[in-house]
């Protein structure tokens, strides 16, 4: 049986190389204290699984919690205080990568298109079979995609060298920075906004100004908070417990008899329209803007606004017509 662990200890080696790969790298002015920052890292991803093993106390690993809190902060300290550099990538020029392009064509999206093929077989047709942990076929099914892509990727490349892509995935890292973390920090925080009731007080706002039974009202507060908690928080992830837990739950499904899938998916949805529309969704708006070397960092948000407000129009009205 494949174990989530193995994949999060990939992660964290693929992470450790990339680190010993900066330290080397004398084109970066900060390789030191970047090779630090990610190779801690990727060494909290074994050191994680001893902690929850502990905290399970399920006889596996026993290892304390505390040196984590101390390397989070280690983290927060190289990236809060500008420690992160990047070196000049070793890459093809202009014209070979242009010959390249003219010799792929469209075989070039064949390793992307790889990932979500193979998720979806593990995830429909694997799941039952007891080769994954329970549970975990589609986050397992993830990763052996990217895995699949790798090789399938060197192989529509004519690629024979591993370090090639390593040193290309290590150039972008440079590249994100510790923006690549963004994402998991916004969806923590919001796990630790519904556990300080926020959505509770945002819920008991909500129903002092909402009239009773007011359906078409409390899917426009609904969908309008998704989207809005998430242009705040940054993350639909993040807003997506604070909002659930104060309109979508207690109003719209159990009130209301809403159709409990299609009122959470398409919840989910309206804050993802936010997310286009956030100065700190990384993959959104952080990242292309650096890879881009956009003058406007802000160019991704107002290309993407016009989406964005379209589609959250479209998630009110679908989900006040389908979901009851």
């Amino acid at each position: 049986m494949i174990k989530v662990e193995w994949l999060y200890w990939l992660i964290g080696l693929v992470f450790v190389v990339m680190a010993a790969q900066m330290a080397m790298d004398r084109t970066n002015p900060k390789r030191w204290t970047s090779a630090a920052f990610w190779g801690l890292l990727g060494l909290t991803f074994p050191y994680g699984t001893g902690v929850a093993d502990a905290t399970a106390d399920n006889g596996g690993w026993t290892l304390p919690a505390e040196p984590l809190g101390v390397a989070v902060l280690a983290l927060i300290a190289l990236a809060g205080f500008n420690f992160l550099g990047k070196g000049v990538p070793v890459t093809t020029t202009g014209e070979q990568r242009e010959a390249s392009a003219a010799r792929l064509g469209n075989k070039i999206f064949v390793p992307a298109l790889t990932i979500p093929l193979v998720a979806i077989v593990c995830a429909s047709v694997l799941d039952e079979s007891g080769l994954f942990e329970d549970g975990k076929a589609t986050l397992l099914g993830l990763g052996l995609g990217c895995v699949a892509a790798l090789v399938v990727g060197m192989l529509v490349t004519g690629e024979r060298k591993v370090s090639v892509p390593v040193h290309s995935g290590r150039s972008m890292l440079e590249a994100m920075g510790s923006a690549l973390l963004l994402p998991q920090l916004l969806a923590v925080l919001g796990s630790i906004f519904a556990a300080a009731g926020v959505g509770d007080q945002v819920g008991d706002i909500m129903n002092k100004v909402l009239p009773e039974d007011s359906r078409y009202l409390a899917v426009i507060a609904y969908c309008v908070g998704m989207f809005l908690f998430t242009v705040i928080m940054g993350n639909a992830f993040a807003a997506f417990p604070v909002m659930t837990a104060a309109i979508g739950w207690p109003v719209l499904i159990q009130q209301m008899h809403g159709n409990e899938p299609a009122v959470l998916a398409i919840g989910m949805l309206a804050g993802f329209a936010g997310t286009l529309c956030t100065p700190m969704a990384a993959n959104f708006n952080i990242v292309p803007a650096t890879l881009l070397e956009l003058k406007d960092q802000y160019g991704p948000i107002k290309a993407q606004l016009p989406t964005g407000v379209a589609l959250l129009g479209c998630c009110t009205v679908i989900m006040a017509v389908f979901a009851f």
